[in-house]
């Protein structure tokens, strides 16, 4: 089998946002709702400014988009924390922790000559390598905290912008020790944020949806209605078989 690189996207692919999740149900005393319903204002608003700076040809570190999409979010909430809460919640977005399922992916992978996992992420270096430097012990033993990381902070563009994929093309080729593999290598982004499978898939880039929506509605994003995922999976590690089959 060709070398085939598999770019995992991290923010609700391989990490779940649960933690900030319950670092703000704890300054809201327990409320859970309220807790979630800051969250998933707060995660669409950090999604939307990403895509505004694109828009506006603008650019902020994504731990500065956090941050101001959480500010938004609590005023659209009608919610308040004082800075020293804020800070906690934020200190929270690098303790996320992986979903149940990346333990099995990741060592089906290991088990998988030629396949080599990378992180590619609209989060700064310093940001995913502080999640998974907070990985649990089985997958330290898995390597997951020395995975190469391919930020888009240098490019100063986020996905899905196109020259966020040509990004990850360049450093796949890049990196890998020089070898000419490296260049011809086969890339895979998988990633359960439709947008990015979207903008990876237009990009020419083979594509798997991880779809994690418990109501399994199946691929919906209508943005381009001919653009679609190469593959869905429900969970993580049947990546490496659909992977196999196109080999």
């Amino acid at each position: 089998m060709a070398e085939v690189v598999i770019a995992f996207d991290i923010y609700g692919t391989l990490l779940s946002l649960e933690t900030a999740t319950h670092e703000l149900e704890q300054h809201f005393r327990g409320d859970a709702q309220r807790a979630r319903t800051v969250a998933q204002t707060w995660r669409r608003y950090q999604l939307e400014y990403t895509w505004r700076l694109n828009s506006m040809g603008r650019y902020l570190p994504f731990d500065e988009v956090t941050r101001n999409a959480l500010l938004h979010a609590l005023d659209d909430t009608g919610c308040s924390l004082d800075e020293l809460a804020i800070d906690g919640v934020l200190a929270a977005y690098d303790r996320l922790q992986p979903f149940p399922d990346v333990e099995e992916a990741l060592r089906k992978i290991s088990a998988t000559a030629r396949i080599r996992p990378v992180v590619f992420s609209n989060g700064t270096v310093d940001m995913v390598r502080a999640c998974l430097s907070h990985a649990p012990p089985q997958l330290q033993q898995l390597q997951l905290q020395n995975m190469e990381i391919i930020s888009v902070h240098p490019l100063q563009q986020y996905k899905p912008a196109p020259a966020a994929y040509s990004h990850l093309r360049e450093q796949v080729a890049g990196t890998g020790g020089g070898s000419s593999s490296s260049s011809t290598a086969t890339i895979w982004l998988i990633s359960a944020n439709p947008f990015d499978i979207a903008g990876a898939s237009s990009a020419g880039l083979n594509t798997i949806w991880v779809d994690r929506d418990q109501n399994q509605a199946g691929w919906t994003d209508r943005a381009l209605p001919e653009v679609k995922p190469t593959a869905t999976i429900r969970r993580l590690a049947e990546c490496v078989d659909i992977i196999k089959g196109y080999q």
